[in-house]
């Protein structure tokens, strides 16, 4: 495992009881979080901007702009997928499949000092920069939209995976070289779901090019090509381009048991995103996986990403330390 600069990591309390804000307050404080607050005519604002946050602690009693508890939950997760919800729950009530995936846990506050392994598994802006992780959802869903016409997509949450497991059929592999990083980027797919999202993108063409292996890789390859691209442009300086050829650790890929090891035991960043053709008028959703491994250097010291400071927002008030 690399040795990784500590982060520090701000969090989001929307918490009204004063009881309950104290308990968070010193949880982050010994879990390495920097937590803050805002008002709640604030927080939308905030969330759309670019300030750098780990984490929503939500209570179910926070109220904005009409929203409350899980349907609050929902819509700040539609505004920053990325960021992972902790919801505070006066009772224990189940979560429904549709509150799962957009709270990563639910808890009372008697189990909060509990929570610490549920904070190491889940804050991936404790590994990875939180523009890093921001960034890539927001130009790979770019890159989709720009490659499959009439489509939607929706992005889940990111989390820190420790498995080497392939899923589907189609994958890719293209490699990430910049001064803090070295590694790969791997777009994985089933094959029918590419064939059922390909079909109506490829309309003019012929059935039997348009739903042959060739049309398909060649689809997925572009694919590739454009994240890669929009990542290079985002995240890698031009003065990387010059780096010195380096040594290569062997990728090993056992088809049957879906498995792919990088050489190392590095955690990877997950991405899943769902997609709809919106030409058919029924049918379920096509699941692309993105994963990113840094198994040959990582140094997030180094990273850089142009983007608004947090500084405005505490000087005017919009966000305030506890």
């Amino acid at each position: 495992m690399h040795a990784v600069a500590k982060l520090q990591v701000k969090v989001l309390v929307l918490e009204e009881e004063g009881g309950a804000a104290e308990a968070l307050k010193a949880f982050c404080e010994g879990a390495d979080l920097l937590p803050v607050k805002v008002q709640s005519e604030h927080l939308m604002a905030v969330l759309r901007s670019s300030i750098d946050l780990g984490a929503l602690f939500l209570s179910e009693a926070y109220a904005c702009q009409g929203l409350q508890g899980r349907r609050l939950a929902h819509e700040l997760h539609r505004i920053r997928p990325e960021l992972p919800i902790f919801l505070r729950c006066a009772e224990h009530t189940a979560l429904s499949e549709a509150d799962q995936r957009v709270v990563r846990h639910a808890y009372r506050l008697d189990e909060l000092e509990g929570m610490a392994a549920v904070i190491q598994a889940s804050l991936f802006s404790l590994v990875y920069p939180e523009p890093l992780v921001r960034g890539i959802a927001e130009l790979t869903l770019q890159a989709l939209q720009g490659q499959f016409k009439d489509i939607t997509v929706l992005a889940e949450a990111p989390i820190i995976v420790r498995d080497r497991l392939i899923y589907g059929e189609v994958y890719s592999l293209i490699p990430l070289e910049a001064s803090w990083c070295r590694g790969y980027m791997m777009l994985q797919i089933e094959e029918r779901g590419l064939q059922r999202l390909q079909s109506h993108q490829l309309a003019d063409m012929e059935s039997t090019h348009r739903d042959s292996i060739r049309a398909i890789n060649n689809v997925f390859s572009e694919t590739t090509n454009l994240i890669w691209g929009a990542f290079k442009n985002r995240f890698i300086a031009c003065e990387d381009a010059s780096l010195s050829k380096m040594t290569q650790v062997p990728i090993v890929i056992n088809h049957p048991q879906r498995y792919i090891s990088f050489g190392s035991e590095d955690p990877q960043l997950c991405f899943r995103y769902h997609l709809w053709d919106n030409a058919l008028q029924q049918g379920e959703a096509i699941e692309l996986h993105q994963r990113f491994v840094f198994n040959l250097s990582w140094s997030p010291e180094l990273f850089r990403e142009n983007q608004a400071a947090a500084d405005s927002m505490l000087a005017s008030g919009e966000l305030e330390l506890f």
